[in-house]
């Protein structure tokens, strides 16, 4: 049994540092983003918010190459041509004087670990199932949300010493750890029995099976929907804190406090999950996510900001809400698809992320002197998202 647990652990330590490997990317970056504006020309701090965005458009598509090979070849090897697709695009990024260049670079990262976001997913749902599922997967979600209370002070901290070049450096290096450690100890999770022969009609057999799930879809399209107003937050950030709130050198530490939030919830969840069900708290969470930015949209519907510690209060209590969000979407969307493990991962991440992508940046271009646009975005998502859930039935607890 001992050995069991230790397994077990292994498993859920490896998947998580599979998740960190991208959540790096995206939020270590983020207190260098005026640094590498300035460096490859970019317009404005806008424009900048792309450098985030692109890496979440590539996360997407990404994920409809790799999905589909996995169920033929393996969870494994699809992790090893991704994290090369990540060398070659991190050399690309620290090597261009260019805008457009720079946010291929991004896009082309993002495809690259798309292999370490959606493997991860679809050999949790190899292994697991039901409300246990949920509970592994909201501990190894929680890594790629608790990564950003670290990642920020790690990229002030290299930005800092070593320039803005050494971040893309230092995932690497990490990456690489990561995946050594991946191929001795990982064996392949793909059953012989979901194993597919390779061809092209596999897509299209797969994506009829997907649409054919309504649960699955619906989940999905919840997915997206609070992915890109979380995107929206994490695309402005350094503007609303450095630019709106004037707060620089503090950044990295409000950063972390949120992201710190969101962590303890999503470990809550993984707690109470198996007691109450995924179902029930999502339930709860979501009527919570509308209420909290409906309060801020009526209170302060002026555009005015509130003094930086009303604005801290309600985002800790938003993202507590998004917390319980995340994983249970996504557990829900893979709950009816262990036959479809790869291909169905790959389409609920590039469906949620295509969705997240235009959300975020339309909503982004708003948020220039105000916070209020954040949370009207925050609103609007929430109210849709309550009408796609009660369009389902609640599943049975399993």
């Amino acid at each position: 049994m001992q050995n069991k647990q230790r397994s077990q652990l292994e498993f859920v330590l490896l998947m998580a540092a599979l998740m960190a490997i991208v959540a790096i990317s995206i939020d270590a970056v983020l207190p260098a983003l005026p640094n590498i504006g300035a460096h490859i020309s970019s317009a404005s701090a806008t424009e900048n918010q792309k450098l985030i965005t692109a890496i979440f458009l590539g996360l997407g598509f990404g994920q409809l190459l790799f999905g589909p090979l996995s169920d033929s070849f393996g969870r494994k090897p699809v992790i090893y041509v991704g994290f090369g697709v990540f060398v070659i695009a991190s050399i690309i990024c620290v090597t261009t004087r260019n805008f457009e260049m720079m946010i291929f670079g991004r896009v082309l990262q993002g495809i690259g670990l798309s292999s370490a976001r959606t493997m991860s997913i679809a050999m949790v749902r190899d292994s697991y199932s039901g409300d246990h599922m949920a509970k592994i997967l909201s501990i190894v979600v929680m890594t790629f949300i608790l990564v950003p209370v670290v990642a920020p002070m790690l990229g002030q901290f290299l930005l800092g010493q070593f320039g803005w070049k050494s971040i893309f450096s230092f995932n690497l290096i990490f990456g690489l750890i990561v995946i050594l450690w991946f191929w001795k100890r990982q064996p392949e999770t793909l059953h012989e029995k979901y194993k597919k022969t390779f061809k092209l009609s596999i897509f299209k057999s797969g994506t009829i099976s997907f649409i054919r799930i309504k649960s699955a879809v619906v989940y999905t399209l919840l997915s997206g929907l609070v992915t890109g107003s979380f995107m929206v937050y994490l695309s402005t950030s350094q503007q609303i804190f450095q630019v709106q709130y004037n707060l620089g050198d503090y950044f990295p530490y409000i950063f972390a406090s949120l992201a710190t939030t969101i962590g303890l919830a999503t470990f809550l969840n993984s707690t109470i999950v198996m007691r109450f069900g995924m179902w029930n708290l999502v339930h709860i969470a979501m009527i919570s996510f509308v209420t909290i930015s409906l309060c801020y949209v009526i209170i302060f519907w002026s555009g005015i900001n509130p003094p930086i510690e009303i604005l801290m209060a309600f985002l800790m209590l938003q993202f507590a809400s998004i917390a319980f969000l995340f994983g249970n979407y996504r557990a829900l969307a893979m709950q009816p698809m262990g036959h479809i493990a790869g291909i169905g991962s790959a389409l609920n991440g590039f469906i949620s992320t295509v969705m997240a992508v235009p959300i975020a940046n339309y909503i982004g271009s708003f948020v220039t002197t105000s916070v209020l646009p954040l949370f009207i975005g925050f609103l609007v998502t929430g109210v849709i998202g309550l009408v796609l859930f009660y369009s389902v039935k609640k599943p049975a607890r399993g």
